[in-house]
């Protein structure tokens, strides 16, 4: 077996976050995988073709494979730039018995970076939360 070892590269370490989100999955799932969904929230601008998404903030564009969806229920991408290993996945989770709707983040980051990670994660959701109207 052969690992992919690149010294210049620390390692990332894998990290979930979950928020309440008052919407159906249904909806919400727009917002997760549409380019006009993920615009209103996630990048000032989105583009796809060919299950590769062109996120753009100020200019700067990042473009990230989706790598898996499963409607109403998760999306998970990889930024091209990135290790094959690494993703960032958005699952919509839902309670049975109460019907309550979560949105839970995996991400990976370096030890001194997974706290700055969990803090654009947290204003991103907020802005998704205030756009949802939830």
């Amino acid at each position: 077996m052969v690992f992919n070892y690149n010294p210049s590269m620390p390692e990332k370490k894998k990290f979930n976050i979950e928020y309440e989100i008052k919407s159906s999955p249904r909806i919400l799932y727009s917002f997760l995988n549409e380019p006009n969904g993920l615009s209103q929230w996630f990048a000032d601008d989105v583009n796809v073709k060919d299950q590769v998404y062109t996120f753009t903030w100020d200019d700067e564009e990042q473009k990230a494979k989706l790598l898996l969806a499963k409607e109403n229920k998760l999306v998970r991408f990889r930024w091209m730039d990135d290790d094959p290993q690494y993703y960032f996945e958005m699952e919509i989770m839902q309670d049975e018995l109460t019907s309550d709707v979560a949105l839970g983040i995996t991400d990976f980051a370096t030890d001194d970076a997974v706290n700055e990670r969990k803090l654009i994660w947290d204003n991103q959701i907020k802005y998704l939360i205030s756009t949802l109207g939830a």
